[in-house]
């Protein structure tokens, strides 16, 4: 039993590599979204093009590649990243690409009229992005953004290839020590299952908050 109990303080420390992970990687997610997702707005081409190449490179390579891009190709040239750097790195902009397709979208799902609405108050480009547009196009990409997060919590157990000790790291430590499969990838895919409910309970209190206060918001 004490044996056991060791084992489970390893998962439990793989854990917060994980939430460490998940949590980091969707601050640069979100980031990234927001630049690359109102990048493709503007008229400027080069703009539009620097954040449409962003997207399809991220979107249409693999995240295993990436992640070893991060960790074993940078330092050829000379920038040389933890693990923990290399994964959130690599899980962020690979998320942030698809997410930026969220913000875009969003964004010009907001009717005609609140941007007549930004014109008739005098209000700049910016301004009316910020006070008026946004706010709604928020409540709009709330959910998408959690399933966003979800996917990220998921991708975490790929850092695994780079010997950073997650929770997949250390279930498969916990497995080549005892020979046993089935206690540390059934804890494990408990422990997913439950950070994923808490991400999708925080996203769904957020969506329920901003929509009591977005008629404040519509002009």
């Amino acid at each position: 039993m004490t044996q056991w109990s060791g084992y489970l303080g390893l998962i439990l420390q793989g854990a917060l590599v994980t939430i460490e992970l998940t949590l980091m990687g969707s601050v640069l997610a979100l980031i990234m979204a927001f630049l690359a997702g109102m990048g493709r707005l503007p008229r400027f081409f080069i703009v539009r093009a620097l954040a449409t190449a962003y997207i399809e490179f991220f979107r249409g390579t693999s995240i295993f590649v990436q992640l070893f891009w991060a960790y074993f190709v940078l330092p050829l040239a000379g920038i040389s990243l933890t693990p923990l750097q290399a994964g959130v790195l690599a899980l962020g902009l690979n998320v942030g690409a698809y997410a930026a397709e969220v913000v875009r979208g969003a964004i010009q799902s907001i009717g005609r009229e609140q941007y007549e609405a930004c014109i008739a108050l005098n209000l700049g480009r910016w301004q009316g992005m910020r006070h008026v547009i946004l706010p709604q196009a928020l409540l709009v990409m709330l959910p998408t953004f959690g399933n966003n997060a979800i996917e990220l919590l998921k991708a975490t157990s790929v850092v695994s290839l780079i010997s950073l000790a997650d929770l997949t790291f250390q279930a498969q430590v916990v497995r080549s020590q005892t020979g046993n499969t089935l206690m540390p990838f059934t804890t494990i895919l408990v422990i997913y299952f439950v950070l994923a409910l808490v991400i999708s309970w925080g996203v769904r209190s957020l969506e329920r908050r901003m929509a009591r206060g977005i008629d404040g918001v519509r002009v």
